[in-house]
């Protein structure tokens, strides 16, 4: 599926994972398709074993600088690049083009590909409409931001395979040509305004998804936030195929994906497919029941039999750090939801427990996002919250104006493992202890998965501590 076209003298910008993944592929291309090939690592970046191995296969790398020179006929930027920066608009002026990475991928290899993206939700989705078109005979890759760069797998592609894209709002931000046969938005929420620059920027990012859908496409989008509501306006007013997935209200139209009568059911073009039921999904809470409907969509339009799908569904088990069942002590549920890095993500989070019953950790790096809705569902659901880290004191406050008395128990510790040992002394027989910190982890840890490794880690000292005893 390789293209043929000249791409001529390419310029890539930034040495992470996505600068060296496209600059290797790119090296290896045959000279009548790639002039020259360099890389400008930014401001920040160093010489090591990475730049020296690839200036021996024939890139040219520059470090330590984010100001380009010379003119190249295109230019690809790694995801972390805002366009608004100095490097972005250094690369503008020097190339021609300039294109995201997975736009870059989509060009080299256009056909079938699914894109999804949403603020929460989009790694589960992504992984799961993946299985359910291998489940259905499709070959199938997810890729993208699930950490498995789309154009390291070019080269290896077959005719028939499907790319199942998770793309985030800033791989998306610059889409110019990237054109999926089927594209789901989940849901948008507050999230990485710092980088778009605003709510309504960050908006438009995500909905860049469908700018090149037409008719013979499908576009997928929830019923239930007034962004997403927004994006179907403009897009049926395109002419598109619009499923709207809703989880709490049945939506009307030719192609809708809901439940009823606690079954997950899926309408495309009028036709109804009858599922599962949610109870029986081994993923937990409302959004993943959405997370289920929007997959479903995506594997019954590419030509899923529907029993593929509900078998698909009920062999599916939670992803990593994404309401991950770490065990049972002393008859307390501990729960690692180390993913839930935003308020909106903890409150669906919360959906899937019995109310009253959840001791939840907050707490890590401060976004300075507005809390009062986080508050107010903790207050709630859930019997007591334990804040810790940078913005465990902000958080905290946040809960006792909400609960005002009411009788949620609010405790404050300087780190995870101290929340952790007492939010340990405040659950009972019956409880749930949830890790679902609201919050990045950069205050004390590299990322969420390390966040949440150690979390395990330290359920698995206690189990170990209260086996002996």
């Amino acid at each position: 599926m390789e293209s043929v076209s000249s791409l001529g003298d390419v310029v890539v910008l930034g040495l992470g994972k996505t600068g060296i993944g496209v600059a290797s592929y790119l090296v290896d291309l045959p000279p009548a398709r790639v002039g020259s090939v360099t890389l400008y690592g930014g401001a920040n970046s160093k010489e090591g074993e990475q730049t020296q191995e690839l200036t021996r296969r024939g890139v040219r790398v520059v470090c330590g600088t984010e100001e380009l020179e010379g003119s190249y006929d295109l230019a690809i930027a790694s995801p972390g690049i805002p366009q608004k920066s100095a490097f972005y608009r250094s690369a503008e002026e020097h190339a021609r083009r300039i294109v995201g990475e997975p736009e870059f991928a989509w060009s080299e290899s256009p056909d079938r590909w699914v894109a999804i993206t949403g603020t929460n939700g989009k790694t589960t989705t992504t992984m799961l409409a993946t299985q359910l078109l291998k489940v259905g005979g499709l070959e199938a890759q997810a890729v993208g931001n699930v950490g498995t760069l789309a154009t390291s797998c070019v080269a290896e592609r077959t005719p028939n395979s499907w790319f199942v894209a998770e793309l985030s709002s800033f791989q998306l931000a610059g889409v110019q040509r990237l054109h999926p046969r089927v594209a789901c938005l989940l849901n948008v929420t507050p999230d990485h305004l710092e980088w778009h620059g605003s709510m309504d920027e960050y908006a438009r990012a995500k909905e860049r998804v469908f700018a090149n859908l037409d008719e013979d496409d499908l576009a997928i989008v929830s019923d239930e936030d007034e962004w997403c509501r927004s994006a179907i306006s403009r897009l049926e007013a395109r002419g598109l195929r619009v499923c709207h997935v809703s989880v709490h209200c049945p939506p009307k139209a030719q192609n809708a994906a809901y439940v009823c009568d606690g079954r997950l059911m899926v309408r495309l073009d009028g036709v109804e497919h009858k599922l599962v039921r949610s109870e029986n999904l081994s993923i937990r809470g409302d959004h993943n029941v959405q997370n289920a409907l929007a997959a479903s969509c995506i594997a019954l339009e590419l030509g899923v039999s529907e029993g593929a799908v509900s078998h698909g569904l009920l062999s599916f088990q939670p992803l990593g750090h994404r309401i991950e069942p770490c065990g049972c002590i002393d008859g307390v549920q501990y729960v690692n939801d180390s993913k839930a890095t935003n308020v909106d993500s903890v409150e669906k989070a919360l959906t899937a427990f019995v109310p009253g019953r959840v001791v939840v950790l907050l707490g890590g790096h401060d976004k300075g996002t507005d809390l009062s809705s986080l508050a107010h569902a903790v207050s709630a659901r859930c019997k007591a919250a334990v804040c810790y880290g940078e913005a465990g004191p902000r958080i905290a406050e946040a809960l006792r104006v909400a609960d005002d008395g009411m009788g949620l128990v609010v405790e404050e510790a300087q780190h995870m493992a101290q929340a952790f040992e007492c939010a340990r002394a405040l659950a009972g027989e019956g409880d749930v202890l949830l890790l679902s910190p609201a919050c990045s982890s950069f205050d004390e840890f590299a990322n969420y998965q390390q966040r949440g490794e150690e979390f395990k880690r330290l359920v698995a000292e206690l189990a170990a501590r209260e086996g002996a005893q």
